[in-house]
């Protein structure tokens, strides 16, 4: 992106390269982080996947030991430690729909950055409406339709919001699969 900016503004100065700018940064904030977490949940799901394995090995020794209340509370405590984890399995699920949904901000803002920037495509409505065509294609989540169609009808963000958590509340819990 050659041209002046905006701490020194020229005669080459365009609003339209530091809105590119200004989306990059975003982009590139968004991509970080998910870089970050995923990392950190490489870490965690390694270690509940050990945790589980260690969690079964042990009820199996314990199992093979002659039946007393020591190791009747020992069991018990093991399957409430295996129901903690896999709670914790569906957290994970949950972090998977948001770098999901975090994957598609980004590739929508490259995208627009794409079309902000290309004269032909900024003022062409059809480049506009297939750019949103393909935006919508992408998604998975049915939340992520129902924001992306109400802000297209002229709704707010917040009733955009406010539909999709509705929908949301309605149906997590049927979207989650466990391992």
């Amino acid at each position: 992106m050659i041209g002046s900016g905006s701490n020194q503004p020229d005669l080459d100065w365009s609003q339209i390269r530091e809105t590119v700018k200004l989306l990059a940064v975003s982009v590139a904030q968004v991509e970080g982080s998910m870089r970050i977490g995923d990392e950190s949940v490489n870490v965690l799901t390694a270690t509940f996947t050990d945790m589980v394995a260690d969690m079964n090995a042990i009820q199996s020794l314990l199992t093979t030991l002659e039946p007393s209340e020591q190791r009747d509370a020992v069991l018990i405590h093991c399957s409430a430690t295996q129901e903690k984890i896999y709670s914790s399995i569906v957290a994970f699920q949950f972090y998977d729909r948001l770098q999901q949904c975090l994957q598609h901000v980004s590739v929508g803002l490259k995208g627009l950055s794409d079309i902000i920037e290309t004269p032909s495509r900024l003022y062409n409505p059809a480049e506009w409406l297939g750019f949103q065509e393909e935006i919508r294609g992408r998604y998975t989540m049915e939340t992520e339709k129902i924001m992306f169609d109400a802000i297209h009808q002229g709704k707010s963000i917040e009733e955009a919001l406010a539909l999709a958590t509705h929908i949301d509340g309605k149906s997590s819990e049927d979207e989650i699969e466990f391992f």
